[in-house]
């Protein structure tokens, strides 16, 4: 089960991402400010909070998928929550 909630608290960062979120796209910012609750058993993120960003820039989730899951959302096909959808039902494929 992945659980969303948007959250108003600053996000860490991705390592070597420059953090001026005042430059930042509008839909950046929303991938890196909607966090995701992991609750997957035998998970490391199990409990964690991961934001959206993070998890799609995350190993479950292989490059091409992520480049389309990412022009579908900016184009308006998907909605946060679909695309928090999508790919949680990709992190829980890729660990059966």
């Amino acid at each position: 089960l992945i659980a969303v909630k948007t959250s108003d608290k600053d996000t860490v960062s991705v390592a070597g991402e420059d953090d001026d979120s005042s430059k930042e796209e509008p839909w950046k910012t929303a991938l890196k400010t909607t966090v995701v609750d992991m609750e997957m058993s035998m998970d490391e993120s199990q409990g964690r909070q991961v934001s959206v960003w993070d998890l799609l820039f995350s190993d479950y989730i292989p490059k091409e998928k992520r480049q389309e899951l990412l022009e579908l959302y900016r184009a308006g096909t998907l909605t946060i929550q679909e695309l928090v959808s999508t790919t949680g039902s990709i992190v829980t494929d890729s660990k059966e």
